[in-house]
């Protein structure tokens, strides 16, 4: 018998399909052979290596010294070197562009922007993040997201919420698209519409059909219909799209890989190129004496000289400028600072673990119905309730004595109403009531003629935390923890480091405010909190000092800057070096 080589995975089912005609490999612990209706179908797919999903580069993990290796200049210190492990890993080539998140608009444009336009409108990157009160920005307003000229520059005015919408959408275009190239669906996006089109979660429970090429993949399990959906065990799609940890951005971006020898870093980096000066000083090299990267030079120096201009970029450039490091990664110092996963803590260098370093865990678990199955996925928007209602509040607050016309103070009654009748109902466990109370209140803005309308509606869609396609997810409970010895609560995110435990005045019976005791008194003395997100590397219009990736800043996971961008990672799974 001879066998072409196959041409697709689809092609190893059928090939493995026929082949279970001229022999059945047999279990090693019970002898019983695999892909056999007669022995109970329990199957074992031909699986070889995972793929390297688009715009992806391998990075091969192992151990480095985290943390900073120059003077701290900003006194901090919360960035002392420590030595970790990396698991390998995937990151992106380049900074995701502005053509990219064209992309991503156009799709939710496509899928919701009838029914749902606020979830298109929470995605919309914060343009007059560019503005400065004594510059004259107003071009990139209005042209750097959509102008041609930009489309291959890095998106900026994303905030951590956003960037992290982007990854799960991308996940499911990737993933779509592998089952579409492999014949197990139709391409029909005029299909795809609200609740009703793909996302990986929704395929792999059995909550997304679409229009089918083929009936599937053999099925060896007596009684089926011969024929079942791709599962996770066939290790046909990929796994998540996500940021970085803070850990693999930074051993990513010092690459040294290229310094290696052996089991010995043969030379010491300060930034992601040999030697300790932001030039290139390498004599052979034709672009000697040139910069690296693109950032601030000096004191109003952001592109150099005309006529000879030092990083022919006075704002961002193009994604693949400058030299890549030695992964093969542009722009790991300069042109724009990204974001990573890590919520920001002074003493995350003393707390995280040395294996996969991370802090930010919030364990969930999918919601399922009394049958143990899960529950059926979203069709309507789902929102932050008491984040909304502390909206309203401020925004109320902030506008007090500003002289709101009638219009505004009847829509911000009418909110007010629905949003603490919302409460109510939530606070009984009505969720989905609770919910179309809040649908009743976007209704209300949607109608209105208030000035204010266009602002609550944005408020509202920045508290939007699952959309209609989602599936269903919950925090782990204490009482399903019982007897566990590696976690007990959901939220990790403060443990050892701003928890109750942790406080240093915790239980002070003079101290009667809302933090009493808490280590870290949020909008009092402090800025970090929960939410607040690290993002590293330096960009347009930082020093040098920033570009060394031992550095470490942090902002509010919901506000966005002209300067910050981000690119996607994803987990290596298995060996951690490919076949």
């Amino acid at each position: 018998m001879t066998w072409k080589q196959p041409t697709s995975i689809l092609s190893l089912f059928v090939m493995m399909a026929a082949l279970t005609g001229c022999f059945k490999e047999r279990s090693g612990a019970t002898g019983w052979s695999y892909n056999s209706s007669d022995n109970g179908g329990f199957e074992k797919p031909s699986f070889f290596e995972q793929q390297t999903g688009p715009g992806l580069i391998f990075i091969e993990g192992g151990t480095y010294t985290m943390g900073q290796v120059e003077d701290d200049l900003m006194g901090s210190w919360d960035n002392a070197p420590r030595r970790v492990t990396v698991s390998s890993f995937y990151l992106d080539e380049t900074e995701v562009t502005n053509m990219f998140w064209l992309e991503y608009l156009t799709w939710l444009e496509r899928v919701y922007g009838n029914s749902f336009p606020e979830i298109v409108e929470r995605a919309l990157p914060d343009t007059l993040a560019w503005r400065e009160k004594l510059a004259y920005n107003e071009p990139m307003v209005k042209y750097y997201l959509r102008h041609p000229s930009y489309r291959d520059y890095p998106v900026v005015g994303v905030s951590w919420n956003q960037a992290n919408d982007f990854c799960k959408w991308r996940t499911d275009r990737v993933n779509e698209n592998i089952l579409i190239r492999e014949g197990l669906l139709v391409h029909n996006p005029e299909a795809q519409m609200d609740e009703e089109h793909f996302t990986t979660s929704t395929y792999l429970n059995r909550q997304y059909i679409g229009e089918r090429e083929v009936e599937g993949v053999k099925d060896f399990r007596p009684n089926s219909s011969g024929y079942r959906d791709i599962k996770l065990e066939d290790g046909l799609l990929l796994p998540d799209y996500r940021l970085p940890t803070e850990a693999e951005w930074e051993y990513a971006a010092l690459g040294l890989i290229g310094n290696s020898y052996g089991e010995l870093i043969d030379e010491r980096r300060t930034y992601p190129w040999d030697g300790h000066y932001i030039r290139n000083d390498d004599l052979r090299n034709k672009e000697y004496g040139k910069v690296n990267a693109n950032f601030v030079k000096g004191r109003g120096d952001y592109m150099g000289v005309a006529g000879a201009l030092d990083d022919a970029g006075d704002i961002t450039v193009n994604v693949r400028s400058y030299a890549a490091n030695d992964y093969g990664l542009y722009n790991m110092a300069g042109n724009v600072n990204e974001w990573v996963m890590d919520v920001y803590r002074p003493l995350s260098h003393l707390d995280n673990d040395a294996f996969r370093s991370f802090r930010g865990n919030d364990f969930q678990t999918m919601v399922k119905n009394a049958e143990g199955k899960p529950e059926d996925k979203y069709d309507y928007v789902v929102y932050d309730i008491d984040r909304t209602a502390e909206f309203i509040k401020k925004y109320k607050s902030d506008n007090r004595g500003v002289g709101l016309s009638p219009e505004d103070e009847e829509l911000l009654d009418g909110l007010d109403l629905k949003i603490e009748t919302a409460q109510e109902v939530s606070f009984k466990r009505q969720e989905e009531e609770s919910q179309v109370i809040m649908a009743e209140a976007m209704e209300l803005i949607i109608d209105s003629e208030a000035l204010i309308a266009s602002d609550m509606r944005k408020g509202f869609s920045k508290n939007i935390v699952a959309i209609p396609g989602d599936m269903r997810y919950r925090d782990v409970t204490l009482e399903e923890n019982i007897g566990r010895t590696n976690y007990r609560i959901a939220d990790n995110i403060d443990y050892r480091d701003g928890d109750i435990n942790s406080s240093v005045d915790f239980g002070n019976p003079d101290d009667a405010s809302e933090n009493s005791g808490r280590m870290y008194d949020y909008g009092g003395s402090s800025l970090v909190n929960n939410e607040s997100r690290v993002y590293k590397g330096g960009s347009w219009d930082d020093r040098a000092y920033w570009l060394v990736p031992g550095t470490r800043r942090f902002m509010d996971e919901n506000q966005s800057s002209s300067t910050i961008g981000f690119r996607c990672a994803m987990t290596r799974v298995g060996t951690p070096v490919p076949y």
